[in-house]
């Protein structure tokens, strides 16, 4: 199994602006899953930090650690000046400066050749492309690296990315063959209507990120409570489209023709649920219904499409 954390910036409902950080207090607390970035927003950041980090992470947590890539800042266009991102078009220069630093490969007149990234002795975990739109598709296949597509919220059909993907590729020491993962926005509870209910607040969450309004998750009564426009409902129900929603034998089906359609490799959930607990119950009625060894070692990641190996 693997747990991502994802960088975001400025967003009261995603509490995640240091994944790395977020990576090491969780891997310190696990044994056999996999944690991992999902991914790290690279203009964000110079290479050298990027490539430090992970390194230090597999260093501590050898063979337990995944690092997913992201040209997007993140955030809003304010914050992204407040980062000082780097323009997203150098997306490319930036993840071959990361590999080159930690492979050591930059040809001699580089000025950074003499850099060397500490933690030594160790490589950077798979590195896997992150894209919504499909764009990355070929980039992410022609570099021989892993590719994750986001369906979770992204309204661009996934199986011509995952497609062009598969088509592109060209294995490298990381990845012998394509691999590729699909997010999907999941909803799970012993009922349809129990399920349907907790969806609410991902329902108002869609309505609020329309109107401009960067809020925490709501709940569920205040979805009830919501005075919706016609062009917030409009948004909703084109959202909803994305969601899984149901009892465990239904959402196992949908995951399942959706696999199948994208012949995804692994499917990665997201489930935006305003209780904790009931977030927690999601996930475990998921792994009961896709019967998922909990005690798999956390290096057992390659599985048949269809079945949900990442939550």
């Amino acid at each position: 199994m693997r747990y991502w954390f994802a960088e975001h910036h400025g967003l009261p409902s995603i509490g995640s602006s240091a994944p790395e950080i977020l990576i090491a207090h969780a891997a310190a607390r696990t044994e056999r899953i996999r944690l991992g970035a999902g991914g790290i927003m690279l203009p964000n950041h110079v290479p050298l930090k990027v490539a430090e980090t992970f390194h230090t992470l597999e260093a501590l947590y050898p063979g337990r650690i995944d690092l997913g890539i992201g040209r997007a800042p993140g955030t809003d266009p304010v914050t992204v000046r407040a980062l000082r991102s780097f323009d997203a078009e150098q997306f490319p220069a930036q993840l071959a400066e990361l590999l080159a630093l930690s492979r050591e490969s930059l040809p001699p007149d580089h000025p950074f050749a003499p850099v060397r990234v500490i933690p030594g002795g160790v490589a950077l975990p798979p590195i896997w492309i992150l894209g919504s739109t499909g764009a990355s598709a070929r980039f992410a296949g022609s570099a021989g690296l892993g590719y994750a597509f986001a369906s979770h919220f992204s309204p661009t059909p996934a199986a011509p990315a995952l497609a062009a993907y598969r088509e592109s590729f060209e294995p490298s020491e990381m990845f012998l063959a394509p691999h590729a993962i699909l997010g999907v926005a999941v909803v799970c509870a012993e009922t349809d209507e129990r399920a349907d209910h907790l969806a609410l607040s991902m329902d108002l969450a869609w309505a609020y990120l329309l109107s401009g309004r960067l809020a925490p998750l709501p709940s569920p009564e205040e979805a009830l409570a919501h005075a919706y426009t016609p062009q917030e409902r409009a948004a909703v129900r084109q959202r909803r489209e994305l969601l899984v929603v149901g009892n465990p034998e239904k959402v196992r089906a949908e995951i399942e023709r959706i696999a199948a359609e994208t012949e995804a490799d692994e499917v990665m959930v997201s489930s935006l649920i305003h209780s904790h607990p009931e977030r927690l119950r999601s996930y475990e009625l998921l792994a009961d219904v896709f019967e998922l060894d909990r005690t798999a070692p956390a290096h057992a990641a390659r599985v048949p499409a269809g079945s949900l190996d990442a939550v």
